[in-house]
Formats: C-alpha cells, structure tokens, sequence
C-alpha cells in the first residue's frame, strides 16, 4: 500500500499569512479515504480526489478548519474490494485520521461498511448505491445524488414508459452495484405493469458482448435498461454499434457507468448518440449553482496538469461537495465528535455547488438529484464538444429539463 499524503494547501496558506497563527502550531485535521488511481475505477477515482484537493486548497487557503489546517491521507485500493477494509483499519489503528471519506463506488465501499459502523466513525459516501441498505449505519452520508432506492430506475423506466414502452429487457454485470440496479429496475417494472422480457447478468470480465445482444434483440423489447461497469459499457456499446439492437426498442441506456467519463465519451465518439443515461451534473444552464463555475475553472486547469478527466462533470464537484458539506459541519458543530457531526449533517440541508443537499434516514439524498440524459449529436474524436450544452439534453427531471426523448432508439442514433 502507497501513501499520499497531499498537503497541496500550505503554499497557499503561507501566501496569505496565516502559518504564523494558530493553523501553524496545531496539528492537521487528517481526512483519510482509499481512492482508486489504478485498475477499472481509477479514471472516475482521479476525478473524483482532484475535486476533493480542490475543496482542500480552498478551505486551507482561508484559515482551515477549528484554527487547523486539513490533510488529506490517501492510499491507492487499485479498484479492489480486497483492498479497501485494510486500508481503512490502516487510517485508523496507524494513521489515526480524524474524518473518514468512502472510496469511490459501491464495489470497494460495500466491505468497509461494517468495520466504519462497529468503530462508531462518520463515513461520507463517495459515489456508491445502496451499500448501507442493509448494514443500516447511522453515520453515513452519501454524497451522490441517486435518493430514493428505485429513483434511478424509475426515472429511465418512466421515460421509456411515456415513449409506449411496454417490455423490458435488462441486461447487468455480475456484481454488486450492477445487481443492485437490475434489482430495483425489476421492481419498478414490475410496478408499472411492463413485462420483463429478457433478463441476464454477465461476468465482469466480459469483452465479447455480440452473442448476448444478439439473444436480447431477438426478444423484441421496447426498452433496454443497462447496468455496467466501464470497460463493459464501452463493449456493449461497439457489440450495439456492430449487429444492431432491433427496431421495437424505444429507449436504450439507464445505468451504464463510465458514459460519464471525458476519455471514455470522446473514445466513444458518435455511438453514443441516442442513448439515454444517467447523469450528475452537465453543463446544461439550470444545473450552476453558486461556486460551480468557479469550481471548474480551477478543476479544468489542473485536471490538465495532473492528466485527470479534463471534462470532471460525473465525480469532481460532488467530491468538492463532500468537503463542504463537512466543512459546514465542523464549523457548526466546534469539533470532531463523530456523533455531533453526524446528527448536525442528518438534521441540516447544506447548501453545495451541486446544489442543496438533504440527508434521509438511511444517509442517501432525501430527494433524487439523477438526471437522464440523451446524447445528441456527437461527433467522432471531439471531447471540447462535450461542455457545450445540447450535447447531453436533460429529460429528466422536470425542473432541469432541457429538451424531448427522441425515440425509437434507432432513429436517435442518426
């Protein structure tokens, strides 16, 4: 294991000043996280601690936190669930952090949840889905914005079912995130009276998509609703782009990870026209909120120097909201204590540059903040064409909405 400690923030510190006080003789507030910075989840990974480092520089730069600087501890976890409970008791038993922040995505945040609840520490999420559902760990505070259990499937499903989509084919990877997904999609299907025609799960390591998608397109469905990781999105994807994905689907996409990713989409090019996914935030009008803009002109000049995802949309500002959102709350609350921090974060709405942010009982957003997406447009090699808007058109939801699904999926392509 590879130790980062990331002090980014003392020049700016020194610059203005503010070394000779109190924030130079007490020692830092150490906020410790595994972050992925190689293997499949490394691009996001990257992203998402350069958001983090950002929101580090920032509070350093205008005194720190209870007169203390912050420090950020890191370790690589190489994408891995195996890594991560380690890594954690590391922070704790050796590195003694004072505030624990998940690693980025549900697969290596799932094993840490129930060392995180028996130690009796806060953890603020990073991107995961559901992994509390079952631990039920009053301390955790998811940062995404996915809400309720089934508003992710729902606000796809919904959409498909407004285009006159009445079966449904699901097709998901073989793990948790991915299976936790074509769970609650089943169940919303199922509410809304749409009959499952297809339904397959595929190993993670899967390249070769062309005999699935040929099984799934000779079952006819209106609509096709995807649970997968990156490299299989890009595969399954190429696997559509090759043999075609058939006539009767009305709305292909939903739960694809990695579309969201400034190499990956560029990689991508032209097949994503017409897929609708969901998204956080994009550079569409009514999605700034105060510090956003300012946010990513820093992000985008050192997401260039340090070679990270130049775009940053999926990740790094709701990692930038994950140090506001404590920020907010050490400051309220005059300590560490993990309980006061928690109640005061369970109690409060906190105002971030992703927006408002309301915890429910479970620490996932009490009201969803998904967007659904339709890619429209795209050009090959071109990832500059990704800030402007009308390149990822906002169907749902309503308060954000910036254009109509374009439908049959085939017809959305061109």
């Amino acid at each position: 294991m590879k130790r980062r400690t990331l002090l980014g923030g003392t020049v700016a510190v020194a610059m203005l000043g503010l070394t000779s006080g109190a924030v130079a003789q007490q020692p830092p507030i150490k906020i410790g996280m595994s972050m992925a910075q190689t293997g499949g989840l490394a691009g996001g990974g990257k992203a998402s601690l350069l958001g983090i480092e950002v929101w580090r520089d920032d509070v350093n730069a205008k005194g720190g936190l209870l007169g203390r600087k912050v420090e950020l501890v890191v370790y690589d976890d190489k994408s891995s669930a195996s890594e991560t409970p380690a890594i954690y008791s590391k922070l704790l038993d050796v590195d003694k952090v004072d505030i624990l922040f998940a690693p980025y995505a549900t697969v290596p945040t799932a094993p840490l949840m129930p060392l995180v609840k028996q130690r009796g520490m806060l953890l603020m999420g990073n991107f995961s889905f559901q992994v509390n559902s079952k631990v039920g760990h009053d301390m955790w505070f998811n940062n995404a914005p996915w809400g309720p259990a089934d508003s992710w499937a729902s606000s796809f499903l919904d959409l498909g079912q407004k285009a006159g989509g009445k079966t449904i084919a699901l097709l998901a990877a073989d793990q948790e995130f991915a299976q936790n997904l074509a769970k609650t999609a089943r169940e919303v299907a199922t509410r809304l009276g749409m009959k499952i025609v297809f339904d397959q799960a595929y190993p993670p390591s899967t390249v070769e998509f062309s005999g699935i998608l040929r099984a799934l397109k000779a079952a006819k469905p209106d609509i096709v609703y995807v649970a997968s990781y990156p490299p299989d999105s890009a595969g399954i994807l190429r696997g559509v782009n090759e043999i075609g994905i058939g006539d009767s689907v009305k709305l292909f996409g939903g739960g694809m990870v990695g579309l969201q990713f400034g190499a990956v989409m560029e990689n991508l090019g032209s097949l994503l026209n017409g897929v609708v996914n969901y998204n956080t935030w994009l550079p569409e009008p009514k999605m700034y909120n105060e510090g956003t803009k300012a946010f990513f002109e820093t992000y985008t000049k050192r997401a260039v120097e340090a070679k990270v995802d130049p775009l940053g949309y999926y990740l790094a500002p709701y990692g930038y909201a994950n140090g506001q959102m404590i920020e907010q709350a050490i400051k309220a609350v005059g300590s560490l204590d993990q309980k006061a921090l928690a109640k005061y974060l369970r109690e409060n709405t906190h105002k971030t540059i992703v927006g408002s942010i309301t915890f429910a009982a479970d620490g996932e957003w009490k009201e969803s903040g998904v967007v659904q997406a339709q890619f429209r447009g795209i050009a090959d090699k071109n990832i500059e064409q990704f800030r402007s808007p009308g390149k990822q058109v906002i169907l749902f939801p309503e308060k954000l909405k910036s254009g109509d699904l374009i439908s049959p999926f085939e017809a959305a392509r061109k």
